[in-house]
């Protein structure tokens, strides 16, 4: 038997086959298995408001902007082939030139596998060594002068990051590396979660109940701030060149006079590396992201919980 919950806090019950079990079974089994239960409705319980309590702690994980990026070689992973030894002569084979002629052409046919598998590993160990030449180039050198490798480079950054919602960003560098401006297509608030979950303190069950629309669109605020707020602390890490940094979101809306879907910046924030580096990276849990923002050159038009209107972004 096996005992499963949805997200939206149903437990069901199903024999080996999965087949659902009857109502006097389940009974049964929440009796005999009341601790394992338990256990799985508190473990649903902290996935589901996890996911959510991570949508506005993106900022938590910024990289610390005073370390430089560093080459780390990769691990070659393909073993050496090993060459295989001769099969033996027996006394039959020495005795009988057919046999013999056999023996030696099995021999010859596993020497020439042994080579095509050595020149296939030789041709792979060359690509690996070329792969990470090109990559230490890159960590090393060329981030520091090539404005197009710095883009490169800071695009495979931010496309490596596991966004909780999908996330969109464009770059640009300008003025020889110096500075950086990242677009990004903000998550709308239709995709934030609206449930929370409990355990009630009696019976064997998961209580799913909607969050309030203040606290959706705070949970949204947070959100879209701790985008902006890592993007930021992403470049001043990855790019050790530029000095600033120009990061502006926005989100699809429906034009209040038309009702077709347009682009609205939410917020833009100009940040100068200097600036930047006044964050203590050790103390960012203990930050407030919508107030960190402000401490820069942040537009934004924003209620106290979290209803924005459109506003036109920084330039450099």
């Amino acid at each position: 038997m096996t005992c499963a919950i949805d997200n939206d806090g149903t437990l069901s019950f199903k024999d080996a086959s999965g087949v659902p079990i009857s109502d006097h079974l389940v009974e049964i089994a929440k009796k005999q298995n009341k601790e394992a239960i338990s256990s799985l409705i508190r473990r649903k319980c902290d996935e589901i408001n996890n996911q959510i309590e991570a949508l506005g702690k993106l900022h938590h994980d910024t990289p610390d902007a005073r370390v430089k990026p560093r080459f780390v070689a990769s691990k070659f992973e393909w073993a050496q082939p090993t060459r295989p030894h001769d099969q033996p002569l027996g006394w039959l084979d020495k005795l009988i030139p057919s046999r013999r002629r056999k023996v030696e052409e099995r021999n010859l046919a596993s020497t020439a596998r042994y080579e095509d598998q050595v020149s296939e590993w030789e041709q792979k160990y060359r690509n690996f060594e070329e792969v990470n030449k090109q990559r230490r180039e890159l960590i090393d050198v060329l981030i520091y002068k090539d404005a197009s490798a710095m883009e490169a480079f800071l695009d495979e950054t931010l496309q490596e990051i596991v966004w909780p919602r999908e996330t969109v960003v464009a770059v640009e560098i300008a003025d020889d590396g110096k500075k950086a401006m990242l677009d990004v297509d903000l998550p709308e608030i239709q995709d934030m979660p609206r449930k929370l979950a409990a355990v009630p303190g009696r019976g064997l069950k998961l209580s799913v109940k909607e969050m309030s629309a203040t606290k959706v669109q705070r949970l949204y605020m947070e959100h879209i701030h701790g985008v902006v707020f890592r993007l930021i602390g992403e470049t001043f890490a990855s790019l050790p060149l530029v000095d600033l940094v120009v990061a502006s979101g926005y989100s699809q809306r429906r034009d209040p006079g038309t009702g077709a879907l347009r682009d609205d910046y939410l917020l833009s924030a100009r940040v100068a590396r200097q600036e930047w580096l006044k964050i203590d990276n050790g103390g960012l849990r203990s930050v407030d992201v919508v107030e960190a923002l402000a401490r820069f050159e942040l537009l934004r038009e924003m209620t106290k919980t979290g209803v924005f209107k459109p506003v036109v972004p920084h330039g450099f």
